[in-house]
């Protein structure tokens, strides 16, 4: 559906064309403070993919649906309603009409998502969302996740897949756990373990791994401020949204 939107004029009033812009890449990368970011500088919309199968994690978790089964999984795959808000600036997502943006960023939540992910019913629900909400935004779209350039949107007009050392991503991600408060301290070791095992579980899945689409642009955040990050992929943004 993304190609709907690639290659289309510029508005009225020489007004920028609508750009599909996906972002992709391992946790820890910066991909969801960036995402926001850059749209909320360009005024595109937003969607975090993570957030939509973390939401029909949770949902299968507190259904009793058993995660490990994948045939279970499958099963319970089209019937949580999930719903998904794209400003940028207050991003939200329900599931069956009930906020679930706090729920979903558990350690339990944490430690099933790629299981439940990996099942081929899940990601292929989740995707035709993903694509329904890509076609819908009028001005613009910035996507992140795992799989958006390789299989969700592999026509966006622009393609990054962010990337960074272990230790830089265990030390982020460490730093956001520990600023949501509520338990100990997060051990650094740990979670740089536990995002390897995630990295791992993700890219040699059989369905959508994580994967750099062939002709994404990398860029390596390891060394980079997040102000930095955005302005380099803003100004990629906006060199695609000139008119030939």
């Amino acid at each position: 559906m993304a190609a709907t939107l690639q290659g289309a004029t510029p508005g009225p009033q020489g007004a920028p064309a609508p750009v599909v812009v996906a972002i992709d890449g391992p946790s820890g990368t910066g991909k969801s403070s960036t995402s926001k970011a850059v749209a909320a500088t360009l005024g595109l919309s937003y969607l975090d993919t993570g957030a939509q199968y973390r939401a029909i994690t949770w949902w299968m978790l507190t259904h009793g649906v058993d995660v490990n089964d994948a045939r279970a999984v499958a099963g319970a795959a089209s019937r949580p309603d999930v719903v998904s808000g794209t400003d940028p600036a207050a991003p939200t997502i329900t599931v069956d009409g009930v906020d679930a943006a706090g729920p979903i960023r558990s350690q339990e939540v944490t430690a099933a998502v790629s299981a439940v992910s990996a099942v081929p019913e899940v990601r292929e629900r989740i995707t035709a969302l993903q694509r329904a909400i890509a076609a819908g935004a009028a001005r613009g779209i910035v996507v992140e996740g795992r799989d958006i350039g390789t299989t969700v949107l592999p026509a966006a007009d622009l393609k990054i897949f962010l990337t960074a050392s272990p230790e830089a991503r265990a030390a982020r991600r460490s730093g956001e756990l520990n600023g949501r408060g509520g338990g100990q301290a997060t051990d650094l070791g740990a979670t740089r373990e536990a995002l390897l095992r995630r990295d791992a579980a993700d890219s040699t899945r059989t369905t959508s791994p994580l994967a750099k689409a062939a002709d994404a642009l990398e860029v390596d955040t390891t060394e980079l401020t997040l102000e930095q990050v955005v302005e380099c992929v803003v100004t990629l943004v906006q060199e695609r949204q000139r008119p030939a």
